[in-house]
Order: C-alpha cells, then structure tokens, then sequence
C-alpha cells in the first residue's frame, strides 16, 4: 500500500471515530478516539472466524506502520511545540522547581523502583528476565505523555499549581526518559562493559543540555522573524518550517529534539513574546493553526494506539502479570512523586494531596509504545515487553482518564480549586 492510501485511511478514520465521539460518546478526545479504535480492532479479532481473510489484510496494512517512526520522526515534533505554545510560561517559571525535580529525579527514580519491582516479579511467577531488560522497560514507562497528559487535562478543571506540575512535568520528562533508556539500550545490547558512568552523564548533557541551548536559540530566531513582518501566512508558515527544520537539525546534531521543541515552544508562546512579535490577526491565525494541527495528529496517534491491538501479541496466561506491572508501576510513580516532593517540600509550592494527583495524571501514552517497539526484534523478550508495555498504556489512558475527574472532585472540591 502506497504512503499516501495509508495516510488517507488513517486520516478518514481518525475523523470519522472523532465524529462518533462528539456525537455519541463525549469523551475526552483523547478516551473517546482510542476507545472506539479499540472497539474496531475487538470487533475485527471478533469477526476473523467468520472472515479470516479480512483480518490478515488489516493486521498487514497494520503492520506497514512504523509506530516508533512516526510517532519521533513526524509527530512529536508538532505535538510538543503545539503543547508547549499553548502552555502559560509565566506560570510555569512559578512552578520551575517542582517541574524540574519530578521531571529529572521522579523519571530516575522511577525507573529504578519499577525496574526492580518487575524484575522480582516475573522471576517470582516463573519468567527469568535480566535485570537490566527489566530496568529498560523501567526507563520507557516511567516518562509521562506530554500528547496523553494535555490532550485529557484540558477537559477537567484542576488548582492550578497541580496542573502545571502534571503539564509541564510531562512536557520535560520525555527528554530525560529517552537519554535514559537510551543508555540502558546500549547496556542490554553491549554489555555493561559497553558504556561507563562517564559517557552516561556525557551522554545526558550532550542531549539534554544541547536540546535546552538550541530550544531557546530556535525560539529566538523565530521570535526575531515575527516580529520583523506582519504578515500572517508568512508567520505561519515560519513557525511550521522552524519546528520541522529544528527537529530535523536536532536530530542531526544528536541532541533532544524533544526539549529543543517544547523550549522554543514555550519561548514564543510566551504572552510578552507573542504581544511583541505577532499582530492580534496573526495570533488569531497562529493559535488557530497550531490547536488544529494539535487536534488532528492527537487523534491519529491514539487511532494508531487502538489498532496496533491487532498487531501485538498478546497472551492470556499474562493477564496476571499484566495486572501486577500495573500496581508496580502506579507504586513506583507515586513513591518516584514522594520522594523528592518530602525532602523538597519546604521550596514546593504544593500541597499535600499532590503527589497522589500527579500519580494518577501521570498517563502513559504512545512515546513508550514507540520505545517499546523500537527494541530490535532479535532481543529476547522483545514481545513480552511491547505487550506488557501496551497494557499498561491501555490503563492509563483509559482506566486513569476515566475516572481523573472524579479524583479531582474528591481532592480539589470546586470550592478549593483557584
């Protein structure tokens, strides 16, 4: 199947699933789109004793699919910027500390509790996994989805300190997670041996320090050339070529791509930048084009989400496991939460109730489906992995979404939300 079929069939889909939950359903979107993909893939696994033809063709188109391509080489990039522009900045300097101690500490910590934690599990109920696989999918699941994260916040009403911390901690966490299981990556593949603490460290600056530089340079130089023209289509189109080319540049220079766009992101999105470089007919236009591209790729990637169900290997005899990763890694997030926030509560700007809250709206989404997907086939496990990865994903989206705003009523009364 050609590359543009594939992505007029995805395109269809994703607007006709949206439809059907606006009209019916009134979901979040997010929920809402995944849930109905889920459905069709159900009803297609349903139907294949009746029509097995039908279902291979599907699961082969499926499979044409390069989940982790395109979700790193073609979405991300529009998917952070567009979150990040939209995100208040002047808040969520406010909040910077919290941010930054969940989004670095929390993701460290939390590799190491659930890596742990899974390693003696399986090898309790009789799968021997090494301890560093187990600390790999440690590394891809502890990351919070910024795309999962914004796409469901924004239906619910939240204090504001809270949402920001889950906002803009999911916006820089998936920097640090990818330099992580990068690192352990190489470990599993090469041996310890392969890789010291120095080139670790080296290997965190280069990517995550190097993202931060270049963010904020792309963000200036866009900054610079809005505010040189007032012509809005040229604006637009100076914004989408930034984010493309800043990505493709990034990459190039083997720095987070990532953090590099959700930085300028969040720099010209900023309310002084954008009264300064934008006419109010281009931030019209500008808002306009960002929230749709945001609408439109959010709902591909969670209909992509759905029916990868038909594509991975699923079996019964884990359903046990499945269940017992789950509390494992809602633990280990809340302990990664805790931690960090009881030692630095004093220079916190949070109350009590929060590291619960950022446990439960701390969604995974398809950045560990990719990561997952990414590992090389001829690595044991591999499967188990991705299966173990998807339920987790599944849960999270739909089991935490679901019932987010009823943990939102029950911590943040509407009297005490601000």
């Amino acid at each position: 199947m050609d590359l543009f079929t594939l992505i007029t069939l995805l395109i269809v889909a994703s607007a006709l699933l949206a439809y059907l939950n606006t009209r019916w359903l009134k979901l979040p979107d997010a929920i809402g789109i995944m849930v109905l993909s889920l459905c069709f893939s159900l009803l297609l696994i349903g139907m294949n004793a009746i029509y097995p033809a039908s279902l291979t063709l599907v699961r082969q188109t499926v499979r044409e699919i390069d989940f982790g391509k395109a979700l790193f080489d073609v979405m991300l990039s529009f998917l952070l910027f567009a979150g990040a522009f939209h995100t208040d900045a002047a808040k969520l300097r406010v909040e910077r500390r919290s941010v930054m101690l969940f989004a670095f500490v929390g993701v460290l910590l939390s590799t190491v509790l659930v890596g742990t934690g899974v390693y003696y599990v399986t090898k309790f109920l009789g799968i021997n996994l090494p301890f560093t696989l187990c600390l790999l999918f440690g590394a891809l699941i502890s990351p919070t989805d910024p795309i999962a994260v914004l796409g469901i916040l924004a239906k619910f009403k939240l204090p504001e300190s809270v949402k920001l911390n889950i906002v803009g901690e999911s916006l820089f966490n998936d920097g640090v997670g990818v330099v992580v299981f990068a690192s352990i990556y190489q470990i599993v593949r090469n041996g310890a041996e392969s890789i010291s603490a120095g080139e670790i460290i080296w290997l965190f600056v280069e990517e995550a320090g190097g993202g931060v530089i270049f963010g904020i340079a792309l963000g200036y130089l866009m900054y610079w050339l809005l505010r040189s023209i007032n012509h809005y289509q040229t604006e637009v189109m100076i914004t989408v070529a930034a984010v493309m080319g800043g990505y493709l540049l990034a990459q190039s220079l083997h720095i987070s791509g990532p953090l590099a766009m959700v930085v300028a992101g969040l720099f010209v999105g900023d309310n002084n930048a954008r009264q300064d470089a934008m006419s109010q007919t281009t931030k019209r236009y500008v808002d306009g084009f960002w929230e749709l591209i945001d609408s439109i790729l959010n709902a591909l990637l969670f209909v992509l989400i759905g029916i990868e169900l038909l594509v991975i290997d699923f079996h019964i005899s884990y359903w046990t496991i499945y269940l017992v990763v789950i509390l494992i890694v809602l633990l280990s997030r809340y302990l990664a939460i805790l931690i960090p926030f009881t030692l630095a509560r004093r220079w916190l700007d949070l109350d009590s109730k929060a590291p619960l809250m950022l446990t439960w709206g701390g969604l995974r989404g398809g950045l560990s489906i990719a990561m997952a997907l990414s590992i090389d086939n001829d690595l044991p496990h591999k499967d188990f992995i991705v299966s173990v990865t998807y339920a987790v994903v599944l849960f999270s989206v739909i089991g935490q979404g679901l019932t987010m705003e009823r943990l939102i009523r029950r911590l943040y009364p509407p009297e005490e939300q601000v």
